[in-house]
């Protein structure tokens, strides 16, 4: 599986929200969720997303922004209207609300329709695990693609298909909007340049390419430079050489990084037994795993599931008074 889908595969859309807003001059709407990324598709209006740190992004008909969680955030007609003195209106997908529920697919509308209306298509992720959390490290905190007209168009036309169809409208809902942010973080990473992750622009490598898809493939393999070069058909120097200035590590390392990633997840995110994982990830014995993830990770695999676990405790929060 190539890292992109890999990393994809813990978040998943929940609750997406098709919003037809029309406000009248000055509006703000909160996004309460707090979820790991949160995708938004403006079809019509726009706004200025106000981000906890303070960024400010102007947004209009045609762009899907995605936010960086797990901070609440605003989408206003400007800046200013957060001053206090104006209610902002809420979206929060993972909450039954009046404002965003699976029962009504239609979303929140405020107003009249009218040609000044604001249409967004809202969507939260939610994270399973931790595996999401590289994915999460590579973005910055909110990015921005321009769609074409057609999409744009095509989304709305799907969103008021499922509205009108209410076995299984949430769900597909939710898919739609997995695929959307697939798209989307595609785009903007074939847009990023140097500033796209390096396991990102090596598969869009021609030479490295073949060996980064069979790597990620078969992690447990018995990886060389030698082996490696051999699948992208060029001379190990070569390979190496090719490999270090466009990834930013020599090809072992990349490996070995790739591999304890995959670890951490696997101590956090199940109960497979020490020797299980290390054969997942390429090692013999649970021994040798155990010296080379301390090595890389700076704390011992044991070390890592049992912070993982009380991680998960404080989450929870207290237990229900009996």
């Amino acid at each position: 599986m190539d890292p992109l889908s890999s990393l994809l595969s813990g978040i998943r859309a929940e609750g997406s929200v098709v919003s037809h807003v029309v406000l009248t001059v000055p509006w703000a709407v909160r996004f309460a969720d707090i979820a790991p990324l949160t995708m938004i598709s403006v079809l019509r209006g726009g706004g200025v997303l106000l981000l906890p740190d303070g960024t400010e992004r102007a947004v209009g008909a045609g762009h899907t922004a995605v936010v960086r969680g797990p901070g609440p955030f605003h989408l206003v007609d400007h800046p200013t209207t957060l001053d206090g003195s104006h209610a902002a209106y809420e979206i929060a997908c993972f909450t039954e609300s009046p404002g965003c529920g699976a029962q009504e697919l239609g979303g929140i509308r405020w107003g009249a329709d009218s040609p000044e209306a604001t249409a967004l298509i809202v969507g939260a992720y939610r994270a399973s695990g931790h595996r999401h959390e590289r994915l999460l490290r590579a973005l910055p905190p909110v990015l921005v693609v321009e769609e074409d007209a057609e999409v744009c168009a095509w989304l709305e036309t799907a969103a008021a298909d499922a509205a009108r169809l209410p076995a299984g409208s949430q769900a597909l809902m939710d898919r739609l909007l997995d695929w959307a942010l697939v798209c989307t973080l595609r785009s903007w990473f074939d847009k990023a340049g140097a500033d796209a992750p390096s396991w990102y622009r090596g598969l869009t490598d021609p030479v490295l390419a073949p060996a980064l898809r069979s790597f990620h493939d078969r992690p447990a393999a018995p990886w060389t430079v030698a082996s490696l070069a051999a699948r992208a058909g060029v001379s190990r120097a070569l390979f190496a050489k090719r490999f270090t200035r466009l990834m930013g590590r020599p090809p072992l390392a990349y490996v070995t990084e790739c591999r304890m990633d995959e670890a951490e997840a696997l101590l956090s995110d199940t109960d497979l037994g020490m020797a299980q994982i290390a054969r997942s990830v390429g090692y013999a014995d649970a021994f040798g795993f155990s010296a080379a993830f301390k090595r890389h990770k700076g704390r011992s695999p044991s070390a890592c599931r049992a912070a993982a676990a009380a991680a998960a405790v404080t989450a929870s929060g207290p237990p229900a008074p009996g």
